[in-house]
């Protein structure tokens, strides 16, 4: 009996050594990596748009949520030009900012998308959060698009739905 109770002593210090898993991904791309310095003698096109993301939704009530995965998909839908995302700020439910992915221009190439995941376990954004971009172009017919997917599965069972951007 004493060889069982230290035993589970051990797995128990064991496990309490872990690192907690990372609540979002808060670096998936290096965007220093893609950092890049505007001219302001360049003729571009600014603009902000806003995308709303659910790291939680209601579930039976409004005293129950439920979790979910998002991936918020920042894509260059020009074949020729890049783009450029100035900032992306994250916000929660109360409008509070929760976190600054990165403040300083990054090129996204003709065609490529680049991602932030938000993990399940991360609920700061809650049942309202929301993304506002600003960005560049060189093209002002083709500004960058921002969408969101929002996922969860339990078992055989599971939800997804997405959001788009809207330019404000």
């Amino acid at each position: 009996m004493k060889n069982c109770t230290f035993i589970l002593l051990l797995l128990a210090t064991l496990s309490a050594c872990e690192p907690a898993p990372e609540p979002s991904s808060m670096n998936p791309v290096n965007w220093k990596k893609r950092s890049v310095t505007l001219n302001s003698a360049d003729s571009l096109h600014s603009g902000s748009t806003y995308l709303s993301v659910y790291s939680e939704i209601y579930e039976h009530s409004e005293h129950r949520t439920y979790g979910l995965t998002v991936t918020v998909s920042l894509r260059n839908i020009s074949a020729t030009d890049s783009v450029f995302i100035k900032r992306a700020d994250y916000y929660n439910t109360n409008g509070d900012l929760i976190r600054t992915y990165f403040d300083f221009p990054i090129f996204i190439k003709p065609m490529e998308t680049v991602e932030i995941v938000i993990n399940e376990i991360d609920k700061h954004g809650g049942t309202g959060g929301n993304f506002i971009f600003d960005w560049a172009t060189r093209n002002k017919n083709l500004e960058p698009f921002f969408e969101a997917v929002m996922i969860s599965t339990t078992g055989q069972q599971g939800i997804s739905f997405t959001t788009q951007g809207i330019k404000i």
